[in-house]
């Protein structure tokens, strides 16, 4: 094994990114939003932006629509989701924003009558719900249910078509911060789409970009490194400098982080559809 690409998740990516670095093996994370994910040490790498710029971002963006009260439901059993929450309570309350409650669940947990019914006595104007796609519907039905009609903003573990297939029209309205979005116009965007959707029979999620540029970035490395060598491939990945990425241009940082815009969708039809980007 000369580098690994992955993981998709923060909290398996934290296992593995020690075992990688003590082997000198570079890795790129693709979907670990984590900020602790890169500070593991100098072998790695990844291609998504961060939480604390996703939380900022959807702060931003619930400001944006007007909104001065928030609510907070976070999963306290992954890194993703607490990460997720900081930067959102954070970037809100700085902006003057309110936060009317937070509450917390362990991914996997089927009842949120409790915490919804608590969230709802603080009459907030949204709800913040930086959970993966498994859980986000079921707690967006049961809100429904309990007569919660505010939308609720997420983060990019959200994209999956069991959002809608399971959340259904409870899910219509709200809103989530991706990596990219296919409905994008731009020719090196388009040409993936259009083969992705050949290959596949259907439309890639942020997961797939993020996957294919950290695929390319490697490749890209190891031609300008002229060797599969782990240590020259990894300086290499080091120094990849607006590298024209699906998901957009990408440079890592000294950090290995990339500099990058995020997308905000809605979801519209069962569809997401693109709403705005918000640059870093």
């Amino acid at each position: 094994v000369v580098a690994i690409l992955g993981e998709v998740t923060s909290g398996r990516s934290l296992e593995v990114a020690p075992l990688a670095l003590a082997a000198k093996i570079p890795m790129i994370a693709t979907g670990a939003t984590n900020a602790k994910v890169t500070q593991v040490g100098n072998y790695v790498f990844r291609v998504c932006f961060i939480d604390p710029f996703q939380g900022k971002v959807c702060a931003k963006f619930a400001r944006g629509l007007g909104v001065t009260k928030a609510a907070i439901l976070t999963d306290v059993s992954k890194d993703y989701s607490m990460g997720l929450t900081k930067s959102f309570r954070t970037e809100f309350a700085t902006g003057g924003g309110v936060i009317t409650g937070e509450q917390s669940y362990s991914g996997g947990d089927k009842d949120f009558s409790a915490q919804l019914t608590a969230i709802k006595a603080g009459n907030p104007q949204v709800i913040f719900l930086p959970a993966y796609y498994t859980d986000a519907p079921l707690i967006i039905r049961q809100a429904r249910q309990l007569g919660i009609t505010v939308p609720f903003i997420g983060g990019d573990g959200w994209d999956s078509p069991e959002l809608v297939a399971v959340g259904g029209d409870s899910v219509e309205g709200c809103y989530f911060s991706n990596h990219f979005s296919n409905q994008s116009t731009d020719p090196k965007v388009t040409s993936f789409v259009t083969a992705y959707r050949k290959k596949y029979g259907s439309d890639p999620d942020a997961i797939s970009a993020l996957g294919y540029d950290a695929l390319f970035i490697l490749a890209d490395a190891m031609k300008r490194a002229g060797t599969t060598d782990p240590a020259k491939v990894n300086a290499a990945i080091a120094s990849t400098k607006d590298f024209p990425g699906v998901t957009g241009k990408i440079t890592l940082d000294e950090h290995r982080n990339p500099n990058k815009p995020a997308v905000m969708l809605q979801v519209k039809n069962g569809k997401f559809v693109y709403v705005e980007t918000i640059a870093p």
